[in-house]
């Protein structure tokens, strides 16, 4: 029997690109849902005949529970996420049906994972934080701990060219991520860190050596739940590099309470987004990946380190989103319960995934200065 899919926020950029993932890999009829009728069976015309628009407001409960009941997987994309609950998820569970989303916001985060008992006793499989980043890098970050005979930190950084192709909310997310100091894991306990703060410049394929700072991801308390992980990193960086020095000086010099009104931040979303239009004609929407793991190898200090280059982050998200479904349509992928990409995903499943649409990861081992490392490969490529 066909099988169905539902998009929740599929006629936004990252919604989209999951959808022609999947009516690319899988069999699956897709329905992509929003608000704008226009906008949307314009989008399902271009995506082809497997493809169709559903209006669908998240807010009508009756109408989403309806939609939700005739899927097969519900892939839920209407971020921010940094406001939502997890009416959806619930009502995926009360309803039997798996879910994905591509949620990267903790607060989000928190709320699903409490409802992992619930979803395993429905026999539910829940996987949140799917995407590029978060999403790829969890599992790029698995795969390097594995590496290792004992991993002690996580260092995670990120560059995103302009828009990265992903549209107002990826804006939206961004100034969301300044309101407010946040929680992260470093030398075993959680600790307050203020957003885009600690500059560091990391040299990573493709843009060279680019300033990165303190931003608030999922990733940084689910990898320390999954792992036995000291210290998880996660920071963040954006070129043309002006677009870095105008984070920092709203993060820095705006009062909190601005920060906190709903107006100021789609009025510094929509600024930013019209200034990125024009960059992404000459910069490009790359974006990269970089996972450090520090441990020990044969007894040897060293460091794992992974790095991805895509050149359209809307294009990346859509492929990891789309190859975790495309796993739990083939029934490949089954783990009852709320996870995050590395809790769920093998590294087997992941590097095959990975290989299947073109994606390719470098993996290296840098000794320390002190090191005599040499016993493994000093680059594994796939």
């Amino acid at each position: 029997m066909t099988q169905h899919v539902l998009i929740l926020g599929g006629t936004g950029r990252i919604g989209s690109k999951i959808a022609a993932d999947l009516l690319a890999h899988t069999e699956a009829q897709v329905t992509i849902a929003g608000r704008n009728p226009d906008v949307g069976i314009k989008l399902s015309k271009q995506l082809g005949d497997r493809c169709r628009f559903a209006p669908i407001d998240l807010n009508d409960w009756i109408c989403l529970l309806d939609s939700i009941s005739q899927s097969d997987l519900v892939i839920h994309c209407a971020g921010p996420f940094h406001y939502r609950n997890a009416v959806v998820l619930k009502t995926c569970i009360d309803s039997g049906v798996n879910y994905l989303d591509v949620s990267d916001h903790p607060s989000f985060t928190c709320k699903a994972i409490a409802l992992r008992a619930k979803a395993e006793t429905a026999g539910i499989t829940a996987i949140v934080n799917t995407g590029v980043f978060p999403g790829i890098s969890n599992s790029m970050v698995r795969r390097d701990i594995e590496q290792l005979d004992e991993a002690q930190k996580v260092h995670l950084s990120y560059v995103v060219g302009g828009s990265g192709g992903a549209g107002l909310t990826m804006m939206r997310s961004t100034f969301l991520g300044l309101q407010r100091q946040f929680e992260a894991q470093i030398n075993g306990k959680r600790q307050k860190v203020q957003p885009y703060s600690d500059r560091e410049v990391i040299d990573f394929p493709h843009y060279g050596r680019v300033g990165v700072y303190w931003f608030d991801m999922p990733e940084s308390f689910t990898i320390a739940d999954t792992f036995p992980i000291e210290t998880v990193m996660t920071k963040f960086g954006s070129v043309p590099h002006f677009y870095n020095y105008l984070t920092w000086s709203v993060a820095r010099l705006w009062h909190p309470r601005l920060l906190r009104s709903q107006s100021v931040i789609e009025f510094l979303s929509r600024v930013s987004y019209a200034i990125t239009r024009i960059s992404d004609r000459f910069g490009g929407t790359e974006v990269a990946i970089r996972s450090e793991v520090t441990g020990f190898k044969y007894g040897q200090r060293v460091r794992c380190v992974s790095t991805l280059v895509h050149p359209n982050t809307a294009d990346a998200a859509g492929i990891g989103t789309g190859t975790i479904a495309e796993l739990l349509l083939s029934g490949e992928l089954k783990k009852p319960g709320v996870w995050a990409p590395e809790q769920a995903i093998s590294t087997p499943m992941f590097e095959a995934a990975m290989q299947s649409r073109g994606v390719d990861i470098q993996q290296q081992f840098v000794p320390n200065a002190d090191s005599h490392f040499s016993k493994v490969p000093s680059a594994v490529i796939y």
